[in-house]
């Protein structure tokens, strides 16, 4: 099972984040996805810390948890590592070599980019296609990570009850899913899109252009923060904090005196991530940023960054063109809810359709 292996259907999509595991399974017909089966299920606290697995029978159990709340008939998943444990490359390779040839000289090449001893190291690649320039040759996207990464992530969903089939990497998951939500931007193809993960514990930048990533960032920022504030102000368990930023109920001062510090706090961190792309590349703008991940659920986050950063800003929804199942209708306004940090299990539910 390699990193970025091609899939037979149907696939479930399963994102393994620090705070839950995010279930969806999609269907096709013609050129309309639906959304057949989806569920969100939390996980304890420190279960995976940094998009590491800490406690892989916790997250096994939640993906069984996951798995029967939303009726999944399917027992094949395509899951992913995240982006800071893999090594990516892009490598020029003869383009008359055949398939087997061309995974014996990278496995040879591998050795030159890899920190690890090979036999440490799942390893997958693609061909991008022709070598600008130099059509003798072709772009090879080499992709490697420790294979404990894939390993820890493929027990916990076989203990989950499901069949590892792809593992792919976090990475390309959005960039697949991001094609979705392309189609809905008001922007030119080779426009620079930022899009802005901001997850539990990191905010992720990706900087799109022509469909493909051109530059990604994380930092160590995001809605624990918060969690962790509401907690220690108003003296509630995690599980209390997680709700009650969610469902509302908390005491006055909490718009003003947390959450709006919050917010601010995360344009900065986006500012931050933006000047780091600006200052390593010839790109001094971008054209659009598109929020992903639970932070964008944040009540009026959107309008305070476009505000502040002088860029329009939308929040990501991938599922926005598609048609709902019965047993998913039901649940329309939680996934609604759930659907800009829905963009990995997005991404890894396509691999369905490669």
């Amino acid at each position: 099972m390699g990193l970025i292996t091609k899939s037979q259907p149907p696939l479930v999509g399963v994102d393994i984040s620090s705070t839950a595991v995010k279930l969806l399974q999609l269907s096709r017909a013609g050129n309309r996805y639906r959304v057949e089966h989806y569920a969100v299920e939390p996980l304890p606290p420190n279960a995976v810390v940094e998009k590491n697995i800490v406690e892989v029978d916790a997250v096994g159990e939640a993906i069984k948890r996951a798995v029967a709340r939303s009726g999944l008939r399917t027992k094949y998943a395509a899951a992913a590592v995240a982006g800071s444990s893999v090594i990516t490359k892009v490598i020029p390779m003869n383009a008359d070599l055949d398939e087997e040839d061309l995974e014996t000289e990278i496995q040879l090449e591998a050795a030159n980019y890899v920190p690890y001893p090979i036999e440490e190291v799942s390893l997958d690649f693609e061909v991008l296609g022709p070598m600008p320039g130099n059509p003798e040759m072709v772009q090879v996207l080499l992709a490697a990570s420790r294979s404990e990464n894939v390993e820890v992530r493929a027990s916990a969903l076989e203990l989950g009850g499901l069949t590892p089939k792809v593992m792919d990497v976090e990475g390309f998951a959005i960039e697949n899913a991001f094609a979705l939500v392309a189609e809905t931007l008001n922007v030119p193809r080779d426009s620079n899109v930022a899009l802005v993960d901001s997850g539990a514990t990191m905010t992720t930048l990706n900087v799109i252009r022509n469909g493909r990533t051109i530059y990604s960032r994380e930092q160590v920022f995001g809605g624990k923060q918060l969690t962790d504030e509401v907690m220690r102000r108003y003296g509630l368990s995690y599980e209390q904090a997680g709700l009650a930023k969610r469902q509302g109920g908390l005491p006055e001062n909490y718009q003003s005196e947390v959450l709006e510090p919050f917010k601010e706090a995360m344009v900065q961190q986006i500012s931050r991530l933006l000047q780091f792309f600006y200052a390593g590349t010839e790109y001094n703008r971008v054209d659009q940023i598109v929020l992903a991940g639970g932070g964008a659920a944040i009540q009026g986050i959107a309008p305070m960054i476009e505000e502040q950063l002088g860029v329009p800003t939308t929040i990501a929804n991938p599922l926005a063109q598609m048609t709902l199942s019965d047993r998913v209708r039901s649940q329309a306004h939680a996934l609604a809810q759930d659907a800009p940090a829905l963009m990995i299990a997005c991404g890894l539910a396509l691999r369905s359709f490669d």
